[in-house]
């Protein structure tokens, strides 16, 4: 899943894409990189960070959803976003796309996408005991996402990684986003430019734990830990 962030101010600076040229060339890059999702976010949820407004998120998202429909039209979208307002638009201009919700969502966000019947990303920050709620959204369509960068502290956060195996019993895809995250940069003394070779080795690992969706800012590089991990580990 290769991230593209139609915002100004994620953290990563090199993920932001201020244009509607610059959307199409990044996803037809990621897409000949190895990509197999695209993932559009107009709000950054990075901590301390101030969120959009729900128009603000819209004006941004509609004409990079647009753009990449018109050139790439058979891509497997995801929107990365916690309103449920902004995913009803968007599924019903565009078709169905994955609902990528870091917030872990409420009752308004899943009436929207079992409305729609589209895959819903139920992240859930740290808590891998799954609560009781989830025999109830067994007729949805889940990926379950641990939640790196929402869980807590850096030790909380590689205690959730390495418990991650836990989720296998549930059944459901696990996708995992700690690319260029700080619990990579900030133990090892680096900076979000200067991690890529650390992200590569924790996405490694968590492929290991069961990890079946790697959310990346640099799909080149982890199509090639994917390569690598399908030599090792798949017969």
């Amino acid at each position: 899943m290769a991230i593209g962030n139609v915002t100004p101010d994620s953290f990563y600076a090199s993920s932001r894409l201020d244009s509607v040229s610059n959307v199409v060339r990044w996803a037809k890059e990621a897409m000949e990189s190895g990509a197999d999702i695209l993932d559009i976010g107009g709000c950054s949820t990075r901590p301390g960070s101030k969120p959009a407004s729900e128009e603000e998120e819209w004006r941004r998202v509609e004409p990079a959803l647009r753009a990449i429909k018109d050139v790439l039209p058979d891509t497997q979208l995801s929107l990365d976003t916690f309103r449920p307002e902004i995913v009803r638009r968007a599924l019903s201009q565009f078709g169905p796309m994955i609902v990528n919700d870091i917030s872990g969502g409420d009752d308004a966000m899943y009436d929207v996408v079992r409305s729609y019947a589209v895959p819903y990303v139920w992240t859930l920050r740290g808590q891998l005991d799954l609560p009781s709620s989830l025999p109830e959204m067994n007729d949805m369509d889940l990926i379950l996402d641990p939640g790196f960068g929402f869980i807590g502290s850096t030790e909380e956060d590689y205690a959730c990684m390495r418990r991650m195996k836990d989720l296998q019993k549930y059944k459901r895809p696990v996708l995992v986003g700690v690319s260029r995250k700080s619990m990579l940069w900030r133990p090892l003394g680096l900076t979000p430019d200067t991690c890529l070779s650390a992200t590569q080795a924790l996405q490694m690992f968590a492929l290991l734990q069961g990890a079946t969706i790697l959310r990346t800012h640099d799909v080149r590089e982890t199509a090639q830990t994917v390569e690598i991990y399908n030599r090792l580990c798949i017969s």
